[in-house]
């Protein structure tokens, strides 16, 4: 009898020991990251990007991008400064299995529909698919911070991000009010995650 009940015990608290020691080499900087982009990288507020249930890929070659300073930021770059490969892997995969927050956000009825509009001219749905979850190291858009969107697609515009020059040289095609209607657009969409493909369902 208790040889189960330490059968069961390590059944049952492995797992857990397992989870523990995966992040253990991430734990300060997961620490760090709370800070602004909130606990488990459900942003609430809207000068951060939610990170939680974000594209691993994505996430990683962000992360990769700061580091070798193709992407820049004054408060991202010292975070990720003294990271090594497997760190900003483990982040990635941390975050993307994280579940994506509701904002509740509810835009403009006119802006939303010029924005959806505007993104449909783009073709952005090519690659961040119908629904806006993303794919890969492509980002979901869907029920991110419209402020934040906003702010990026703007960096693209202007070349202040140049990490992405196709993204870039697509956002100079818009002018700011379609990028601010496109911010709307995408941040009032709300989608459910299959979790068994991790793909969106409209």
């Amino acid at each position: 009898m208790a040889h189960f009940f330490y059968f069961s015990f390590v059944l049952i608290f492995t797992p857990l020991a397992v989870m523990a020691d995966e992040n253990s080499a991430i734990r300060e900087t997961l620490e760090q990251c709370d800070g602004c982009h909130g606990k488990n990288g459900a942003s609430a507020d809207d000068a951060f990007p939610i990170l939680a249930g974000q594209e691993l890929y994505y996430l990683y070659v962000q992360l990769k991008d700061f580091k070798n300073g193709l992407r820049k930021n004054e408060l991202m770059s010292p975070v990720v400064a003294g990271l090594e490969k497997k760190q900003m892997l483990a982040l990635a995969k941390y975050y993307s299995e994280q579940t994506w927050p509701n904002i509740g956000f509810k835009g403009n009825a006119d802006r939303v529909t010029k924005g959806e509009t505007a993104a449909n001219a783009g073709q952005c749905v090519a690659c961040h698919l119908g629904n806006y979850a993303g794919n890969s190291r492509v980002p979901r858009l869907a029920g991110q911070h419209p402020s934040y969107l906003k702010k990026t697609m703007l960096e693209m515009k202007n070349k202040v991000r140049n990490n992405a020059p196709a993204k870039s040289s697509l956002m100079s095609t818009f002018s700011e009010t379609d990028i601010i209607n496109m911010a709307e657009f995408m941040g009032d969409m709300a989608i459910a995650i299959d979790a068994s493909t991790g793909e969106g369902i409209q």
